[in-house]
């Protein structure tokens, strides 16, 4: 069991690497050959095309000194300009650091000043030590371990429960506001987004008589005359899109054998064998070789791309419907199209760079059947898990140690290597476990179908959050022990675990975010071996995002971590603050001078965040709850049973008052932002603006095929006539572009039917 001095070791060591951390990265973001590596975004944004010192160092000494003058400057942003510089998301994102600060910092306060001392003053883990030999630390001391059983002092933990409750469904409530108040206002005053006017349509049924395209255009001409403008359909374009990367690669072999012979004095050629992973095998001229592979692949490209266009059974039952107004594309998205609600599904369509391409062919029937599939395999992925997580930490203890290498008894019992043990061995081994896990979670969320970057990532978020619950705290807390009394009595045991995690996750680890070592690799290698053009450089540059996917499952559990430590050992919550504080501003910086979003959602991650710290209050409502049983406070534990139910009414309360900005555009607010842009814009040709927004990307030309221009001709054919071979034509007053006969109306044949 940890003592006071254990955690100290452990803090000092955490807080060193972190400042080992800032310097090394003060140092490196000071040289102009790392400009575009820390100060990325800029030069994305096209505000920065060279370093501000020049040379290859920065040879002035008076930079150095100021080497954490970076945090008081990623703080002078006004959020206003911020949303401007780096979207809304971003801001939203970095609240929820806020949300966490303006929540434990009076916590933390409150419980300092009320439960230590409550704590501390027994005597309870003392007498046992003398009489029953309890093994018990001075953090014991401070926790509710030290308050004996049917002590009349947990009337205390009640009263405070309350408060942490009142205190944190008010700011969640005030947050909840603000932001729904930021997204309403950032949706009315962005530019205009081809989102804004488009609905992605799914499950359209088939038709013997007409091709996909003709029947959305059938449909929506017929349903909705007045406000339909243009579609583009949904092609299977994945075998396409795995030639063009197939080929990128093959073109960055070519351009790194090109320099490496450029750059040869003996101009000797470059070779290449054939074999297993270029070991073995015929050798070869490596130039010609990946020409010729270059080539060969440029041929597929093209074979391929005219067998998607031609081949109607590359076709998906799925289009990006655009219309002449938002108030249209509000309509459309927010109602059912048919009598069978299974059918012509519309729902809004992500914005193009949020776009997941290789989803859009996944069949919509075979939808529920991944994401049961994927459910199980997680399921399975969560609770097997525990078993290798559960054998490694048990090999970091003191104990264990001893137990499998008798021979180092004499090295970790020294104190010093002891205390390291104890206080850093065990978190550093969960963080380590747990690197792999978010790329198999976003795996998984690519094969359930989602369609869009940001519902991905979401996915992943909440599942993650879910791993953290069972694997990082249950686990850690009860090993298989019952639910709730024994969690009760293991909380404040492990606490002194949590607080070790913590150092090593949310101290060290956010340190080590801002050293970006891996896209500072990488873009030295590609700068070294690939970049020929300042086009090439700029691709070399991998900025990254906030990774939604990781980050706010790592901020979730640090709330349920406080949430629950806050009644029952109040000496988590300082080191808690400190992550929350270095969290905003390491990621404050990243986002005002690196990260560079993939997509902007508006925030609509909100309502995810929001729940699941109410998840967390309920859940520590209920283990006090369970700690109360345990502690024989019988006449105190059902003064509990009230905060999960008031916490739930809060919940739903704020799911009606505030989710439908999240969920909803108002028809209100697209009809005003229509009729301002009509009096700005009136001659604005908006079905040019919408026609290749929704193009596939692999058919933009991004290639360098010359072909693509009569490509995109052939996916992007209109016609003013709705076409249409169907034999029952009763909702098609156009006439025919193939049978030249008009259809009769409802009122005809209404008319006959009376």
């Amino acid at each position: 069991m940890a003592t006071l001095k254990d955690i100290g070791v452990a803090a000092g060591i955490n807080i060193v690497t972190a400042f080992i951390f800032f310097i090394i990265f003060a140092v490196l973001r000071l040289q102009p050959f790392n400009d575009r590596v820390y100060f990325s975004k800029w030069y994305l944004k096209g505000l920065r095309s060279s370093p501000a010192s020049g040379g290859f160092l920065n040879l002035d000494v008076r930079a150095y000194l100021k080497f954490l003058h970076w945090m008081p400057e990623a703080l002078k942003m006004p959020e206003r300009e911020l949303i401007d510089h780096a979207g809304l998301d971003s801001v939203v994102y970095l609240r929820i650091y806020l949300l966490g600060l303006k929540i434990f910092a009076p916590i933390a306060i409150l419980a300092w000043a009320v439960l230590v001392p409550v704590h501390w003053t027994n005597h309870t883990l003392e007498l046992a030590k003398q009489l029953k030999n309890v093994t018990a630390s001075d953090i014991d001391k401070l926790s509710v371990s030290n308050i004996p059983l049917y002590s009349k002092r947990f009337a205390t933990h009640i009263v405070m429960a309350y408060a942490f409750t009142i205190w944190t469904c008010y700011m969640l409530m005030k947050e909840y506001e603000i932001i729904a108040n930021m997204r309403l206002q950032f949706v009315a005053s962005e530019a205009r987004r081809p989102d804004q006017f488009t609905v992605l349509v799914r499950n359209v049924p088939p038709d013997p008589d007409e091709t996909v395209s003709e029947l959305v255009e059938h449909f929506f001409l017929v349903n909705h005359p007045d406000h339909y403008l243009t579609h583009q359909v949904v092609c299977n374009a994945n075998k396409l899109a795995d030639l063009v990367d197939k080929r990128k690669k093959l073109q960055n072999w070519l351009d790194y054998y090109q320099l490496k012979y450029s750059r040869n004095n003996s101009q000797i050629r470059p070779m290449v064998k054939l074999g297993c992973l270029g070991l073995c095998g015929q050798k070869v001229d490596a130039i010609e070789h990946y020409m010729a592979e270059v080539d060969k692949t440029s041929k597929e490209i093209a074979e391929e791309r005219e067998n998607v266009v031609k081949d109607q059974k590359s076709i998906m039952p799925a289009s990006f419907v655009s219309f002449k107004t938002r108030w249209a594309a509000a309509v459309c998205a927010q109602t059912t199209q048919t009598r069978n609600p299974t059918e012509w599904l519309t729902e809004w369509a992500p914005e193009p760079r949020d776009v997941f391409w290789p989803n859009l062919a996944v069949p919509y029937v075979s939808l529920t059947i991944r994401r049961l599939a994927m459910s199980v395999a997680f399921f399975f992925l969560t609770f097997f898990f525990i078993i290798p997580i559960a054998f490694v930490q048990s090999l970091a203890t003191i104990e264990g140690i001893e137990k499998v290498a008798p021979f180092l008894s004499v090295i970790i019992e020294h104190g010093f290597v002891k205390s390291v043990i104890t206080g850093l061995l065990s978190g550093l081994v969960l963080k380590l476990f747990l690197i792999f896990l978010p790329s198999i979670l976003m795996t998984m969320s690519k094969f359930e179908g989602f369609t869009a970057i940001s519902l991905l990532e979401r996915r992943s978020a909440s599942r993650y959050y879910i791993f953290n619950f069972v694997n990082v705290f249950l686990a850690n807390v009860i090993a298989g022990a019952a639910i709730p009394q024994t969690i009760g009595v293991a909380i404040p045991m492990k606490a002194t675990f949590f607080i070790t995690y913590i150092m090593v996750d949310g101290w060290a680890g956010i340190a080590g975010e801002i050293l970006m070592l891996k896209p500072l690799i990488i873009y030295h290698l590609k700068n070294a071996f690939l970049v020929k053009t300042e086009k090439d450089r700029e691709e070399a540059m991998d900025p990254g995002s906030i990774g939604f996917n990781t980050g706010e499952p790592q901020i979730q559990l640090y709330f349920l971590l406080g949430l629950v430590y806050a009644p029952v050992t109040p000496m988590l919550l300082p080191f808690i603050l400190v992550f929350f504080a270095l969290a905003y501003i390491v990621y404050r910086h990243q986002i005002i001078n690196v990260y560079n979003q993939e997509y902007e959602s508006a925030a609509a991650f909100w309502p995810d965040v929001h729940g699941r710290i109410i998840t967390a209050l309920v859940i520590s409502q209920l283990l006090l709850m369970g700690l109360l049983v345990t502690k024989r406070a019988a006449l105190a534990a059902p003064f509990i049973i009230a905060l999960p139910v008031i916490t739930i009414g809060f919940h739903r309360f704020c799911k009606g008052r505030y989710e439908p900005a999240f969920v909803r555009y108002p028809l209100q607010e697209a009809m005003m932002k229509d009729t301002l842009e009509r009096a700005k814009e009136p001659n604005l040709n908006l079905k040019g603006y919408l026609q290749e927004a929704y193009i596939h990307p692999v058919f933009k030309g991004g290639d360098g095929d010359d072909d693509d221009d009569s490509v995109l001709g052939k996916l992007e054919g209109e016609v003013i006539i709705v076409p249409t071979k169907r034999q029952s034509r009763r909702n098609t007053p156009a006439p025919s572009r193939i049978s030249g006969e008009s259809s009769p109306s409802l009122a005809v044949i209404n008319g006959k039917e009376v």
